[in-house]
């Protein structure tokens, strides 16, 4: 898949009823399907640079972004995978920030 291309140590999941997930350090999107629509949802989307466009759902939210693939849409491949290279990088830098330093315990003698 293009996801994999991107990163190919992105896992991908099933949960929440059969929703797929693709997460490498924190869920990167999902995949949801609809009558006429597949939806990719970025889970920290609203914080990426979206420099070709390619969000064009969930626009008004603070976390959230989408992408509406409708039948016959052509899909910018090289623009999807820069996404999800900055959205694992995201996905990184929010997890070091978030890790507390260890104390160091006093060894005994």
């Amino acid at each position: 898949t293009l996801i994999k291309q991107a990163d190919p140590e992105v896992v991908e999941a099933w949960k929440w009823r059969g929703v797929p997930v693709w997460e490498h350090a924190g869920i990167i999107c999902t995949g949801e399907t609809y009558k006429n629509v597949v939806k990719l949802t970025f889970a920290r989307g609203a914080s990426l640079e979206d420099p070709s466009g390619l969000f064009n759902s969930s626009l008004e939210g603070n976390t959230r972004r989408a992408i509406d693939i409708h039948e016959g849409d052509k899909i910018d491949e090289e623009a999807l995978k820069a996404l999800i290279r900055a959205a694992v990088a995201l996905n990184l830098s929010v997890r070091a920030t978030a890790r507390p330093a260890r104390s160091q315990k006093p060894k005994s003698a």
